[in-house]
């Protein structure tokens, strides 16, 4: 009975973080990317999805109630998961371990912004271009914001491979081969939207 809920929790968790996490995460990527346009365009983005009907809903039950879901069971699955990095040296073992430290620093650094940013905007404050402008005006914060940056969309790109696997879409030895390209791809893909966003601020 214990390992039928450990399977299905699994399953669920690897779900959340492809559904709806790891799309609103590229929703938001690609929001932040307008400043490469300039202060007005970025701030006309993000008080459109500001004005989003029902966005106290979506946000509680589509965005923070899955990823806090994702989070905790993903902590517990890094902390008790056996890595065979010292092993087994394959690729595979050590996306294994890199996925669970990625997952702990994804965490901090996710936390770290809805404190600056949306609970923020909760006690008054504007999210726009000029709080994100002061925020990596910071050294260490743009730093912190690139490695957190990096360290997210590759949890989400390599999280997405295990999707495949986990839920039987990619079965066979050549369908994950081409699965990890795929994967790396967007990973790749969605950290160049992440940097050129922050650098757009600085």
């Amino acid at each position: 009975m214990a390992g039928d809920r450990e399977f299905y929790f699994r399953r669920l968790h690897s779900l959340l973080g492809v559904i709806p996490v790891g799309l609103f995460l590229t929703q938001h990527l690609v929001v932040n990317h307008f400043a490469t346009g300039g202060e007005e365009s970025f701030n006309k983005a993000a008080h459109f999805m500001e004005s989003l009907p029902f966005r106290i809903f979506l946000e509680i039950f589509v965005i923070f109630l899955p990823l806090i879901f994702h989070a905790v069971y993903g902590l517990y699955i890094a902390f008790t998961g056996n890595n065979n990095t010292n092993k087994f040296g394959y690729f595979r073992n050590w996306m294994f371990l890199l996925q669970r430290i990625s997952g702990v620093i994804t965490l901090i650094f996710v936390s770290w912004h809805v404190w600056e940013t949306r609970i923020a905007a909760a006690l008054g404050e504007d999210v726009n271009f000029q709080m994100m402008e002061k925020i990596l005006s910071n050294p260490a914060m743009f730093w912190f914001y690139l490695i957190g940056v990096i360290s997210t969309t590759f949890h989400f790109a390599n999280g997405l491979w295990s999707f495949f696997v986990s839920w039987g879409i990619t079965v066979s030895p050549r369908s994950q081969l081409i699965s990890t390209y795929i994967t790396l791809i967007i990973f790749i893909a969605l950290s160049i939207v992440g940097i050129r966003a922050i650098t757009a601020f600085v």
